[in-house]
This record gives C-alpha cells, sequence and structure tokens, in this order.
C-alpha cells in the first residue's frame, strides 16, 4: 500500500527500514525522520504523516528496547507537589 505518495513511500518499505534500523542497532528510537532518512527521502506535504504513524505503530519492532523505557523521571501523583497559587480570578 502506497503511505506517502509525494515520495512514493509504502507501507513495506517503512517496515523493512524500521527492521534494518532495529537490527543494526538493537537500542536505538525509531522516529519518522529516520525513517525517511533511511530510505533516503524526506517529507513533503506531510498529509501522509497520520498514515505513515499508524503504519510504524503497526510494526512490532517499533517498541522501545526494555532496557531504555524506564529513562524517563517518574512523575508524581500526589497533589501536594503542586506549587502552584490560586489566581485572584479563580476566587
Amino acid at each position: 500500500m502506497i503511505v506517502c505518495h509525494c515520495q512514493c513511500i509504502t507501507d513495506h518499505d517503512i517496515n523493512a527500514a524500521i527492521d534494518w534500523m532495529r537490527a543494526s542497532d538493537p537500542k536505538t528510537i525509531v522516529t519518522p525522520g529516520k525513517v525517511f532518512r533511511s530510505l533516503g527521502k524526506r517529507a513533503d506535504c506531510g498529509d501522509c504523516m497520520t498514515l505513515f504513524l499508524d503504519t510504524m505503530r503497526a510494526n512490532a519492532n517499533l517498541e522501545v528496547p526494555p532496557d531504555l523505557q524506564n529513562l524517563r523521571p517518574q512523575h508524581r501523583k500526589d497533589k501536594t507537589s503542586c506549587k502552584a497559587t490560586p489566581r485572584s480570578s479563580n476566587t
């Protein structure tokens, strides 16, 4: 299926690029920009981006490697940590 008409990119091209990136570096973070660059192309009008991202998300190799998943600091869900002050318009 053609995903990007401007650059003639198919779902097979996207999946092959993701699989190639993951095989060459298992810890790489796969982004749409990296997929375009690996195909020797670049985004043009952007109308394909929704379908492009859906195609990427459907690929099992897109997952972030387990050892990189918890790098972002966890946010506290405790409401007492909020330092905001009430605004005069809210009273």
